[in-house]
Protein backbone atom coordinates (compact mmCIF):
# COMPACT_ATOMS: atom_id res chain seq x y z
CA UNK A 1 0.00 0.00 0.00
CA UNK A 2 1.32 3.43 -0.93
CA UNK A 3 2.44 5.76 1.85
CA UNK A 4 -0.32 8.24 2.63
CA UNK A 5 -0.09 11.97 3.21
CA UNK A 6 1.39 12.98 6.59
CA UNK A 7 3.05 9.57 7.08
CA UNK A 8 6.75 9.59 7.98
CA UNK A 9 9.49 8.91 5.45
CA UNK A 10 10.72 5.33 5.75
CA UNK A 11 14.14 4.74 7.20
CA UNK A 12 16.76 3.54 4.73
CA UNK A 13 20.47 2.89 4.38
CA UNK A 14 21.35 2.24 0.75
CA UNK A 15 24.48 2.22 -1.41
CA UNK A 16 24.86 5.18 -3.73
CA UNK A 17 26.65 5.38 -7.04
CA UNK A 18 29.19 7.65 -5.30
CA UNK A 19 30.56 4.62 -3.40
CA UNK A 20 28.99 5.59 -0.06
CA UNK A 21 25.93 4.40 1.79
CA UNK A 22 23.19 6.98 2.36
CA UNK A 23 20.67 6.88 5.20
CA UNK A 24 17.56 8.94 5.84
CA UNK A 25 19.36 10.70 8.70
CA UNK A 26 22.08 11.87 6.30
CA UNK A 27 19.55 14.30 4.84
CA UNK A 28 18.65 15.85 8.19
CA UNK A 29 19.79 19.31 7.09
CA UNK A 30 17.38 19.38 4.14
CA UNK A 31 14.30 21.56 4.46
CA UNK A 32 12.57 19.31 1.94
CA UNK A 33 13.49 15.77 0.96
CA UNK A 34 12.29 14.40 -2.38
CA UNK A 35 12.51 10.65 -2.87
CA UNK A 36 12.01 9.55 -6.46
CA UNK A 37 11.37 5.94 -7.35
CA UNK A 38 13.49 5.69 -10.46
CA UNK A 39 15.46 3.39 -12.76
CA UNK A 40 17.51 3.53 -15.95
CA UNK A 41 15.51 1.81 -18.66
CA UNK A 42 12.03 3.35 -18.38
CA UNK A 43 11.28 5.86 -21.16
CA UNK A 44 9.14 7.88 -18.74
CA UNK A 45 12.07 8.26 -16.34
CA UNK A 46 14.30 9.21 -19.25
CA UNK A 47 11.78 11.84 -20.39
CA UNK A 48 11.78 13.51 -16.96
CA UNK A 49 15.47 13.10 -16.00
CA UNK A 50 16.71 16.48 -17.19
CA UNK A 51 13.74 18.24 -15.55
CA UNK A 52 14.72 16.57 -12.28
CA UNK A 53 18.35 17.68 -12.75
CA UNK A 54 17.07 21.25 -13.33
CA UNK A 55 14.87 21.15 -10.24
CA UNK A 56 17.78 20.04 -8.04
CA UNK A 57 19.97 22.76 -9.54
CA UNK A 58 17.34 25.46 -8.99
CA UNK A 59 16.10 24.37 -5.55
CA UNK A 60 19.28 22.97 -3.98
CA UNK A 61 20.35 26.27 -2.44
CA UNK A 62 16.89 26.59 -0.90
CA UNK A 63 17.37 23.39 1.09
CA UNK A 64 15.83 20.81 -1.24
CA UNK A 65 17.54 17.43 -1.62
CA UNK A 66 16.47 15.05 -4.35
CA UNK A 67 17.33 11.38 -3.95
CA UNK A 68 16.56 8.92 -6.74
CA UNK A 69 16.17 5.29 -5.72
CA UNK A 70 16.30 2.36 -8.13
CA UNK A 71 14.60 -0.76 -6.78
CA UNK A 72 14.05 -2.64 -10.04
CA UNK A 73 14.80 -6.33 -10.45
CA UNK A 74 18.08 -6.53 -12.36
CA UNK A 75 17.86 -10.21 -13.28
CA UNK A 76 15.23 -9.44 -15.89
CA UNK A 77 16.33 -5.82 -16.36
CA UNK A 78 20.16 -5.79 -16.38
CA UNK A 79 20.11 -2.22 -17.72
CA UNK A 80 19.00 -1.20 -14.21
CA UNK A 81 22.07 -2.72 -12.50
CA UNK A 82 24.16 -0.73 -10.04
CA UNK A 83 26.98 -0.47 -12.59
CA UNK A 84 24.60 0.86 -15.25
CA UNK A 85 23.15 3.33 -12.72
CA UNK A 86 26.61 4.86 -12.26
CA UNK A 87 27.18 5.03 -16.02
CA UNK A 88 23.82 6.68 -16.68
CA UNK A 89 24.26 9.21 -13.88
CA UNK A 90 27.65 10.25 -15.24
CA UNK A 91 26.46 10.41 -18.85
CA UNK A 92 23.44 12.55 -17.95
CA UNK A 93 25.00 14.77 -15.29
CA UNK A 94 22.93 13.70 -12.29
CA UNK A 95 23.36 16.28 -9.51
CA UNK A 96 21.43 14.26 -6.94
CA UNK A 97 22.13 11.05 -5.06
CA UNK A 98 21.19 7.87 -6.93
CA UNK A 99 20.75 4.90 -4.59
CA UNK A 100 20.29 1.18 -5.15
CA UNK A 101 17.51 -0.63 -3.25
CA UNK A 102 18.51 -4.17 -4.18
CA UNK A 103 16.18 -5.89 -1.69
CA UNK A 104 13.32 -3.55 -2.67
CA UNK A 105 12.65 -2.69 0.98
CA UNK A 106 12.38 1.05 0.36
CA UNK A 107 10.08 0.58 -2.63
CA UNK A 108 7.94 -1.66 -0.43
CA UNK A 109 7.90 0.84 2.44
CA UNK A 110 6.93 3.67 0.09
CA UNK A 111 4.40 1.48 -1.70
CA UNK A 112 5.91 2.56 -4.99
CA UNK A 113 4.10 1.52 -8.14
CA UNK A 114 5.76 3.52 -10.93
CA UNK A 115 9.00 4.98 -12.20
CA UNK A 116 9.26 7.88 -11.84
CA UNK A 117 7.14 8.30 -8.71
CA UNK A 118 7.65 11.35 -6.51
CA UNK A 119 7.45 11.47 -2.70
CA UNK A 120 8.00 14.93 -1.13
CA UNK A 121 8.67 15.12 2.61
CA UNK A 122 8.66 18.31 4.68
CA UNK A 123 11.14 19.28 7.41
CA UNK A 124 9.50 16.81 9.82
CA UNK A 125 9.78 14.15 7.08
CA UNK A 126 6.03 13.85 6.68
CA UNK A 127 4.71 13.13 3.21
CA UNK A 128 3.21 16.31 1.72
CA UNK A 129 3.11 15.45 -2.00
CA UNK A 130 2.95 12.18 -3.90
CA UNK A 131 2.64 11.59 -7.63
CA UNK A 132 4.04 12.87 -10.91
CA UNK A 133 6.75 15.46 -11.64
CA UNK A 134 4.34 17.43 -13.82
CA UNK A 135 1.41 16.82 -16.15
CA UNK A 136 3.19 15.76 -19.34
CA UNK A 137 5.93 13.43 -20.41
CA UNK A 138 6.51 15.89 -23.26
CA UNK A 139 8.26 18.91 -21.74
CA UNK A 140 6.81 21.26 -24.36
CA UNK A 141 3.26 20.31 -23.31
CA UNK A 142 3.58 20.87 -19.54
CA UNK A 143 0.83 23.00 -18.01
CA UNK A 144 1.04 22.00 -14.35
CA UNK A 145 4.36 21.67 -12.55
CA UNK A 146 3.26 19.60 -9.56
CA UNK A 147 6.69 19.01 -8.04
CA UNK A 148 7.84 22.62 -8.40
CA UNK A 149 4.52 23.88 -7.00
CA UNK A 150 4.81 21.50 -4.04
CA UNK A 151 8.40 22.58 -3.34
CA UNK A 152 7.50 26.28 -3.52
CA UNK A 153 4.59 25.78 -1.14
CA UNK A 154 6.51 23.73 1.43
CA UNK A 155 9.48 26.13 1.38
CA UNK A 156 7.02 28.98 2.06
CA UNK A 157 5.39 27.09 4.94
CA UNK A 158 2.23 26.24 3.03
CA UNK A 159 0.57 23.02 1.95
CA UNK A 160 1.07 22.08 -1.70
CA UNK A 161 -1.85 23.27 -3.85
CA UNK A 162 -2.13 19.73 -5.23
CA UNK A 163 -1.04 17.07 -2.75
CA UNK A 164 -1.61 13.95 -4.83
CA UNK A 165 -1.58 13.11 -8.51
CA UNK A 166 -1.48 9.73 -10.23
CA UNK A 167 2.14 8.71 -10.81
CA UNK A 168 2.80 8.18 -14.51
CA UNK A 169 5.45 5.81 -15.79
CA UNK A 170 6.62 2.23 -16.01
CA UNK A 171 5.72 -0.23 -13.28
CA UNK A 172 8.30 -1.02 -10.62
CA UNK A 173 9.96 -4.29 -11.66
CA UNK A 174 9.58 -6.50 -8.58
CA UNK A 175 11.88 -9.46 -7.91
CA UNK A 176 10.31 -12.77 -8.86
Amino acid sequence: MTLTLTEQAPSFDLPGIDGRNHALDDYGEAEVLVLIQSCNHCPYVQAWEQRIVAIQREYGERGVRIVAINSNDTTNHPEDSFEEMARRAERHGFNFDYLYDEDQSVAGALGSERTPEIFVFDRERKLVYHGAVDDSRDETMVNQRYLRDALDAVLEGRRPPVAETPPVGCTVKWNS
